[in-house]
């Protein structure tokens, strides 16, 4: 026993990209066996995305999939053959929980909907990931992270953004919405192991991709529709240049900032932190209505204040003064970030191809069941010998015949 929080959970993964291997890793960091299961030759997707090392594309140093597969274990299947799915049904029956990205007319056509494979685990918990869900009008479409992003608002500006014609579609950073889709199905899987464990039933998870981006802007959402207005990407781009507040996207000598000082205490607490100038005495500054009115003049001269001084120092002087204002970090920034250091953030994983580097770990600590990655990334195809002959007892002339007829 490692003393992991989910020891002993069983779960299979047949999942690509993004999303699905995302939800099955935070389950197999916490300690969960997962089987991740790849569709013969090529395997997953994120193979052939990276970042590589070098930026030499290999399929087994894409950065992307080694952050999104620690700790499981990996094995090559079609469920698309006849003897693919008889070998997946009997994984089924071994699991408690099945994480499944497939679209849901696939999965009809193959026999392998939740009630087909209930009737081989009834005590199955289905995650189904999809970007609209299992049912409704929108259920068959296909779709891309940029699609789903954008259905599901997150963030809200991006959604109201988009009546700018002839501008293109902003997108987030790198899959973020994707990652949020996981972590949301993670979340939903884990109250239906709690719901089984009181109940000693399974169930279907349907997590539909925009329905999880949308849970997370409820706010912005319900505003949006009940004021009936559209913001533009002008009135956007405005806002951050300071239209209607103090503060936005601000320039310093190493960077940029986001600040946002509407309320008198926070616009006192910038003022103290710029040394009280003279021109923030100005009638027109005092009070909120006023500073409003005016944010614009007020913002350029507070640019020119930070223009002068470090991300750092702005971050950390107005912090401290009550002032609401981030730091926009590099990925270099955070690699080197002391706080991350010294909360154990970045973990070294040795990968028998791609070799030993640092990790993100997990966004939380739990100090009676860490987490922690058990292994790195499967290589394609790693665990075939250990699950198909070792867990399903195959033989070794199985294994042959099925890698020769293209299953494994």
């Amino acid at each position: 026993m490692s003393g992991k929080a989910l020891e002993g959970l069983k779960v299979v993964e047949l999942a690509s990209f993004v999303a699905g291997p995302y939800c099955a890793k935070l389950l197999a960091d916490l300690g969960a066996d997962v089987i991740k299961i790849e569709e013969p030759p090529a395997g997953d997707l994120a193979r052939t995305r990276g970042p590589f090392p070098d930026d030499i594309p290999h399929p087994e140093r894409s950065g992307l999939f080694l952050l999104l597969n620690t700790s499981k274990r990996g094995v090559t299947l079609d469920v698309g053959t006849a003897t693919g799915r008889d070998i997946f049904k009997r994984l089924v029956a071994w699991a408690d929980i099945l994480v499944e990205d497939h679209a849901p007319q696939q999965m009809e056509e193959r026999g392998l909907t939740y009630q087909d494979l209930k009737a081989e685990n009834p005590g199955l918990i289905m995650t189904s990931i999809s970007p609209f869900g299992q049912s409704g009008p929108y259920r068959d479409f296909k779709a891309y992270p940029l699609n789903t992003f954008h259905s599901g608002g997150e963030p809200c500006i991006m959604l109201h953004g988009t009546s700018s014609p002839g501008r293109a579609p902003i997108n987030g950073p790198a899959f973020m919405g994707e990652c949020d889709s996981g972590l949301g199905a993670a979340i939903a899987t884990l109250g239906a192991l709690y719901w089984r464990g009181a109940s000693g039933r399974g169930q279907h998870i349907d997590a539909s991709k925009q329905d999880m981006l949308i849970s997370l802007e409820r706010l912005e959402n319900v505003l949006y529709h009940n004021r009936k207005k559209d913001e533009t990407r002008a009135l956007i781009d405005a806002a951050a240049k300071g239209a209607g507040m103090v503060g936005g996207l601000l320039r310093c000598q190493d960077g940029y900032v986001v600040l946002a000082a509407m309320q008198d205490n926070q616009w006192r607490g910038l003022v103290d932190l710029m040394g009280d100038p003279e021109w923030a005495r100005d009638e027109r500054f005092q009070g909120e209505d006023s500073r409003t009115l005016h944010a614009r003049e007020a913002t350029a001269r507070v640019q020119e204040w930070m223009e002068h001084r470090t991300k750092e120092e702005v971050f950390r002087g107005g912090q401290a003064r009550g002032v609401p204002v981030g730091a926009v970090q590099s990925p270099q920034d955070l690699v080197h970030s002391p706080q991350l250091r010294a909360r154990g953030f970045f973990a070294e994983v040795d990968h028998p191809q791609a070799g030993r580097f640092e990790y993100p770990a997990a966004p939380y600590i739990f100090s009676e069941t860490p987490w922690a990655a058990a292994r790195p990334a499967p290589l394609l195809g790693e665990h075939n010998e250990e699950v198909y002959r070792g867990l399903l007892g195959y033989r070794a002339i199985d294994l042959v015949k099925m890698r020769v007829a293209g299953i494994i």
